[in-house]
């Protein structure tokens, strides 16, 4: 599988890649052993050579800016913390020409049609445990055999899709390294990597005819539309998540959007006796198809794994009964064990009669007699993992181990030889990387994806390529230090441009507005809207309140400046609450106060808290806003000015205001994009009630906490107030310049044509009620309906002056009485669309972990 014969390109000596210096033991993608370019590499690394490290670097850093814009990350397995990081992108793709490429999609689709037919055998006839052709040990000590799925029936196809780990061996000859089956990841970090590549650069990737990766996903799209027993034209697939905590979430966000299927969680889905159902605002609605993402063992608490949290209880039973398809089949991730490698070969001869075009990376089962005498003897140099593949246990590179470590190893192994393989290593091939400062061989392995069609099995053109500084580095998961790279695969002629938009030769029914919302992602969608208002909230003020502090013309006074902070953060234990009233220490004290509002990470109900809430959970409806909307929402952060003390101080503060005008720009952009792009439907109306409960909370408590208190001097808290409220304009052109409180009231409070008024919020949210509630008569009105239009009506009957009455005490205690009051009925409204409307799925408790037993 070497490149052809044919003329060389001479490596331009002095020039920018010539500084690239491969290891004369690996098998290098760019260049031959005479350190001359291959043909397919020979316009890139000419371009390479225009570029210089400067150009690389500008590439570099543009990908990296649009991964970060794009939101990309990845979770490592088993972290408990810095969950979403960036994903790491090299700028230069991996060239193979269409001549090398198009045996190796041959021996990847025999590989995939052989484990298909495995797998139909295994929890079917069984007929190669019978005929010997697969030993016992297989099946029974495989703790991922799947029991109950086993039929006299089962599925025609287990794979419907299906990846292969693959890495060179020193000649170039491509190994399997691994086979995944249960729910392969990196197809969407492929495309997304395709995209952005592309992008940096764009003529190479025009002029050298990449094949594109959308007729993969077409035929996946077809494939997982065609397997629907019900509903053939338009059936209703959703792509099934373990959820945020996973490590591939933003990829199953990408490929649901990509592929137009709803994202959902175990908790989404119900099976009842006539099949699968998503649960939306609109009702149960029945679902054709699941394209898992989930382990097998997790897919059904109910009779695979009663610890599960994010399966369907009933599923396996849905899947037998032949109401609802899985893809991949249940039961299929036992291909993912290495016990295969060094039986696969036997299985193809028996079912063909001849070797694999794609052979496995040498591989002995310890359960064989022979193969472990002979891994005795070759232990040294040797790789021992567990037979059955599983993450708690550990894989021993025998050059790495003491005598001691050796002699205890072999203890093991001939205690349960039937547990262990070994494999020789290999070192891979290496491909030139950018590091920052120049190009370094870096070893790679290509993870390629098939999916099956009505033809036989199709590969995607290319694949996701990860490279790595040193070998054993690629054996873990994608953790810090390595790197993704794209992979083209050059045509000899110009190429397709396929797209994912069909035409359907039946009209679909037009509709205006969807009702298969998950219940659950409205509940989010809701508390994103109520994070993002609050965001803004605090943006507001906390600039009015650095403004104050940093300007050169005098405050009004510190009594003004702690109210304002008291009012941002009316807690009990608020640094704010226990200011000081000692005039020089006052001053620290608020500078302190502000500072730690402003920075600290962990500060309950400070602004970077309150941002990172925000991103979590928009994290999790990724899939339910604009991509633009993500990209803003994940721009949102505040990092203290380089130049400071923790104490901070009056320069200091003034240097963030700059970031919170940036901020307040963002948010404001977040608005628009949902006010003005996302259509009229659940998932915009909740996003908005959310939205309106959080700013009249968010209004009410700006009013309470500025203009109750009457011993101080009013008119510099009216300006606050405006100014927060966003309002000095309106009044300004209503009023000219008098400062009054009954006008400023009137505006911030009842004012229902001022969107930041608390009665503009109640009007929005009488409408967004009464939508709900539109299937309920006026005789039964339901408890959010009452309680709108009380509060609704209490607030346009109010008397203004009364409320700028002063009692006894130096306060206003009519208006603070009918604020609270206000504050309650906004809080009894939210609890009641959210047991109205919304679910909270929780994680199930098993009745044997409830109580343990006396005896135990």
């Amino acid at each position: 599988m070497n490149d052809p014969t044919g003329p060389v390109s001479p490596h331009p000596a002095g020039e920018f890649t010539s500084r690239y210096r491969p290891p004369v033991a690996s098998y290098d993608e760019m260049l031959l052993p005479g350190l001359q370019v291959r043909p397919a590499w020979s316009q890139l690394a000419s371009r390479l050579n225009e570029f210089g490290a400067t150009g690389v670097s500008q590439r570099s850093e543009q990908a990296r800016r649009l991964l970060r814009e794009n939101g990309v990350t990845y979770n490592v397995y088993g972290a408990s913390q810095d969950l979403d990081r960036p994903w790491e992108l090299d700028p230069l793709p991996v060239l193979l020409p269409i001549s090398e490429w198009t045996p190796l999609a041959e021996g990847l689709k025999q590989r995939a049609t052989l484990l298909n037919l495995m797998l139909s055998d295994l929890y079917g006839p069984q007929e190669l445990l019978k005929a010997g052709v697969l030993p016992p040990n297989v099946l029974f000590e495989h703790p991922g055999f799947l029991l109950p799925c086993v039929s006299s029936a089962p599925p025609k196809t287990f794979l419907h899709w299906y990846a292969t780990q693959l890495a060179r061996d020193a000649s170039g000859n491509w190994t399997v390294l691994g086979d995944r089956s249960q729910g392969p990841s990196g197809a969407g970090y492929a495309v997304e990597n395709r995209i952005i590549v592309s992008r940096t650069l764009p003529q190479d990737f025009q002029s050298l005819n990449v094949v594109r990766l959308a007729s993969f996903f077409i035929s996946l799209r077809n494939t997982l539309a065609s397997l629907s027993r019900k509903q053939q034209e338009n059936p209703r697939i959703v792509l099934l998540s373990p959820g945020p905590a996973s490590s591939r979430y933003f990829e199953d966000v990408y490929l649901a959007r990509y592929l137009g299927y709803s994202l959902v969680e175990g908790g989404d889905l119900t099976a009842r006796a006539d099949g699968v159902y998503l649960k939306t605002l609109g009702g149960l609605l029945p679902v054709d198809v699941i394209l898992r993402r989930i382990a097998d063992s997790d897919c059904d608490p109910l009779e695979l794994n009663p610890g599960s949290n994010c399966g369907i209880p009933g599923l396996v039973q849905a899947v037998r009964n032949g109401q609802v398809v899985v893809a991949n089949a249940l039961g299929s991730g036992i291909l993912e064990a290495p016990i295969f490698q060094a039986l696969l070969s036997s299985v193809c001869r028996h079912y063909y009669g001849k070797d694999l075009q794609l052979p496995s990376l040498p591989t002995w089962w310890c359960g064989n007699p022979e193969h472990l005498r002979m891994v005795e003897s070759r232990i040294h140099e040797l790789i021992i993992r567990p037979a059955f593949r599983h993450r708690k246990v550990q894989t021993y590179a025998g050059w790495k181990l003491t005598r001691e470590e050796l002699a205890q190893l072999l203890v093991k192994m001939r205690a349960r030889p039937s547990q262990f393989v070994a494999q020789e290593p290999i070192l891979g091939s290496t491909a030139p990387v950018w590091t920052g400062a120049d190009l370094q061989p870096w070893h790679i392995t290509l993870r390629t994806f098939a999916v099956a069609t009505d033809k036989g099995y199709q590969v995607m053109p290319g694949g996701l390529s990860r490279a790595a500084p040193r070998a054993e580095m690629l054996t873990e998961s994608m953790a810090a230090g390595q790197r993704s790279k794209d992979v083209w695969i050059l045509a000899d002629g110009p190429v397709d441009t396929p797209t994912l938009l069909r035409h359907k030769g039946t009209a679909l029914e037009l509709k205006r507005t969807g009702n298969d919302l998950p219940s659950r992602a409205a509940d989010h969608l809701f508390w994103l809207g109520r994070l993002m208002e609050r965001t803004e909230s605090l943006v507001r003020h906390v600039r009015s309140i650095v403004a104050r502090m940093t300007s050169e013309l005098q405050p009004a006074g510190l009594a003004e400046l702690r109210l304002l902070m008291r009012a941002l953060d009316s807690s009990d234990d608020s640094p704010a609450s226990m200011l000081h009233y000692d005039e020089p220490k006052t001053w620290g004290e608020l500078r302190e106060a502000v500072w730690v509002f402003l920075f600290k990470p962990r500060r309950t109900g400070g602004l970077i808290e309150t941002m990172m809430a925000a991103n979590r959970t928009a994290s999790v409806v990724r899939d339910r806003i604009s991509v633009d909307g993500w990209r803003i929402v994940n721009q949102l952060e505040l990092r203290p000015p380089t130049t400071t003390e923790s104490s901070g101080g009056s320069a200091d503060l003034g240097d963030a205001l700059m970031p919170l005008n940036k901020l307040l720009t963002l948010l404001s952009a977040f608005s628009g994009i949902c006010t003005e792009s996302m259509t009229r439907g659940p998932g915009w109306r909740f996003l908005d009630i959310g939205r309106r409960i959080e700013r009249a909370l968010q209004g009410i408590q700006l009013i309470r906490g500025l203009l109750v208190d009457a011993k101080t001097d009013l008119l510099p808290r009216l300006e606050a107030m405006l100014e927060i409220a966003d309002s000095s304009m309106t009044y300004r052109y209503r009023y000219l310049t008098t400062l009054q409180l009954a006008p400023v009231l009137d505006l911030v409070l009842i004012d229902e044509t001022n969107p930041r008024a608390v009665g503009f919020q109640l009007a929005a949210l009488a409408e967004h009620v009464k939508y709900l509630s539109r299937d309920r008569t006026e005789f039964a009105r339901g408890p959010e309906k009452r309680l709108i239009l009380a509060a609704q009506a209490s607030l346009r009957l109010v008397d203004v002056e009364a409320f700028c009455s002063v009692n006894g005490l130096e306060d206003r205690a009519q208006l603070d009485d009918f604020l609270k009051r206000l504050t309650n009925d906004l809080s009894l409204l939210s609890d009641s669309i959210t047991h109205t409307y919304l679910t909270h799925t929780v994680a199930s408790r098993q009745l044997e972990t409830l109580v343990a037993p006396a005896w135990r």
